[in-house]
């Protein structure tokens, strides 16, 4: 049935996606954190909270929260980011904590037949060590670390899904909530105009200072600044035409050589000898012995062959299917940044084991210089324009910084203007103002501490410059009397507007309540019908929802009335019938679905305070 997809698709589903797309579940972030510094972060319950874990997970939820406000850094609110991050740890820990206390845990044994059970790590139907070999290198992880990471993973899934899955629910609450989310109202509505209302409304400055005071909350404001700037581009600087000479050129192709080459991504070979079953003394001599028979003609790949534990990839020569920055970690990718091409570097010690590491890179494939003198002399003469550019923003930021004026661009300039805006907040949408480099300037300490010169030239994404100057700063908090003296004003009269409309029409809304709705005198109120509607709709404006839902269904004959208000305008909102459903209108299944969202928001719920109760009764430092 329609209503009850709607169901789903509204409040409850809205309210469970928010509860379960939070920026980082509890469970399942163990991969996150593999060793490193010892700094403490945090102690829960005497074990340590690494500063390396904090700011692992401080800049995955900021890629998240990043992601979200399209890559401007000014939006994130970074304190509490860092915050959520050690909320997130905090409650891991004392989870893992009371789970190991609880004995909810698995043997190695287990853990290793749920790994070969994975068909990511089988072929043919058959586990792979080879397979799995690859998956460890590409996480950085070694085998024992892998184990330890799945049974404390495992354990944080047991403890969090028996709350999610086994929350009690009652057939009774789950159709009291499906009676509520399907039922039908008819609606009829009328709409009275406060415009004639408000041209006798007078107020006075105590009611002004009065209503202030009672609603100081509807005066808030975010940070705002009030800015002038001027922006100069490209198009309003004359560049000379001149063709690129051969001297030009050549340094031109010479560049693009180079950096061709440079972008050449190298072929790693490593020969990687574990500690898992010797001593890390009896690690380093074997690798020691190993460099030492390639220093006296062992090939590399001959080495990698006999002596090297990757199975993944010792029988290519040790050469690494995908190499990427920070699977192996610091220490391995220094070596291969400091390796040349086709020298074996000394032996590298990583938390996997240590390392002998060759790099080769293959020669950029370019063309000739004539081949590519076409393209070339089109990026020697946009260079030169760029050029031209850059010389006329120095100069004019000289002048503009000097005589802390904007104007003198315009003068310089011709077709540049300055421009100005208010209230802009870090929020707000601007072609201009919304670049990140351009807020950073305007909403910055400075500024917020009285700083009111003229900025430097500030480059936009599009290869655009402007210059800002903050001509006032309005801090976030509720504003003054003196700030919001209009709104207060507007809202007062709005106010006194709608209870003199209100005050009109009492007669017939009295009468409404006693009689049935066609022998009610209507006066001026003119009705018309709406539809049909159930909570789930989202169709109808808030304020009447809001009004038509909160009436109780009228008996036969009457309307249940109620008033809102919208601007510039009082509605008078009349329910004409309720129907319900009938219990048995939903099948088991819609009814089963129905229970399972509202079991895991209970469980949610139940969840989150265990969580807290556990933080109440912890050591925390």
């Amino acid at each position: 049935m329609e209503s009850f997809r709607k169901v789903i698709k509204g409040w409850l589903g809205k309210v469970l996606l928010v509860l379960f797309l939070t920026p980082l579940a509890l469970v399942g972030i163990e991969g996150y954190f593999s060793g490193g510094s010892k700094d403490t972060a945090k102690t829960v319950n005497g074990t340590e909270i690494s500063q390396k874990e904090l700011e692992a997970l401080t800049n995955s939820l900021k890629e998240q929260y990043l992601a979200y406000a399209q890559g401007d850094e000014t939006l994130l609110n970074q304190n509490f980011i860092s915050n959520k991050a050690m909320d997130t740890l905090v409650s891991r820990q004392l989870l893992l904590q009371q789970a190991d206390k609880l004995g909810i845990s698995l043997s190695d044994a287990q853990i290793v037949q749920m790994i070969h059970q994975q068909p990511s790590f089988q072929v043919n139907g058959q586990f792979s060590d080879e397979q799995f070999a690859k998956y460890l290198e590409s996480i950085g992880m070694t085998n024992r670390a892998f184990i330890d990471n799945l049974r404390k993973d495992h354990a944080l899934k047991m403890l969090s899904t028996t709350f999610m899955n086994y929350a009690l629910v009652s057939k009774l609450d789950i159709l009291q909530i499906a009676n509520l989310q399907t039922e039908q109202r008819t609606i009829q509505l009328a709409s009275i105009n406060l415009e004639d209302y408000k041209k006798n409304v007078k107020v006075s400055d105590a009611e002004l200072a009065a209503y202030y005071e009672k609603h100081k909350n509807l005066f808030k404001q975010v940070t705002s600044v009030d800015a002038d700037f001027v922006v100069l581009t490209p198009a309003n600087v004359a560049a000379p035409a001149t063709p690129a000479t051969d001297a030009e050129l050549q340094e031109a192709y010479n560049q693009y050589v180079e950096t061709a080459q440079q972008a050449m991504k190298p072929v790693v070979k490593h020969i990687m000898i574990t500690a898992d079953t010797r001593s890390d003394a009896e690690a380093k001599k074997l690798v020691d012995s190993i460099a030492a028979k390639i220093k006296a003609g062992m090939s590399f790949d001959q080495a990698a062959a006999q002596f090297s534990e990757d199975p993944a990839s010792k029988a290519k020569g040790g050469e690494l299917a995908t190499y990427e920055k920070g699977v192996f970690g610091d220490a391995f990718d220094a070596a291969v940044v400091s390796s040349k091409s086709g020298q074996v570097s000394a032996p590298v010690k990583t938390d996997a084991g240590y390392h002998l590491i060759e790099t080769v890179t293959p020669k950029a494939n370019v063309g000739s210089l004539e081949q590519e003198k076409a393209r070339l002399q089109a990026e020697v003469a946009q260079a030169k324009t760029a050029n031209v550019f850059s010389d006329t923003v120095n100069s004019l930021n000289d002048m503009v910084v000097s005589s802390d004026a904007l104007d003198v661009v315009g003068q310089e300039v011709k077709g540049v203007q300055v421009q100005s805006i208010n209230g802009l907040t870090l929020s707000s949408q601007h072609p201009v103002l919304s670049d990140a480099n351009v807020k950073v300037k305007l909403f910055n300490d400075d500024v917020k501490n009285g700083d009111r010169n003229v900025s430097s030239s500030i480059q936009l994404k599009n290869g655009d410059v402007v210059w800002v100057k903050v001509r006032n700063y309005h801090p976030a908090g509720v504003q003054t009397l003196a700030e919001a003296k209009a709104k207060v004003k507007a809202k007062l009269i709005e106010q006194k507007a709608s209870d003199a409309a209100k005050a009109q029409i009492q007669t017939a809304l009295k009468e409404f309540a006693a009689k049935p709705a066609a022998s009610v005198a209507k006066g001026n109120l003119n009705f018309e019908n709406a539809g049909t509607f159930t909570r789930a709709d989202g169709l109808l404006k808030r304020e009447i929802q809001r009004a038509a839902f909160s009436v109780k269904a009228p008996k036969e004959g009457f309307w249940s009335v109620t008033t809102t208000n919208l601007p510039n305008e009082l509605v008078v909102v009349a329910v004409t019938n309720v129907k319900k459903q009938a219990d048995d209108a939903l099948t088991g299944e819609q009814l089963g679905e129905l229970a399972k969202l509202y079991q895991q928001l209970r469980g949610q719920q139940e969840f989150d305070d265990y969580t807290r109760y556990l933080k109440d009764h912890a050591k925390i430092k």
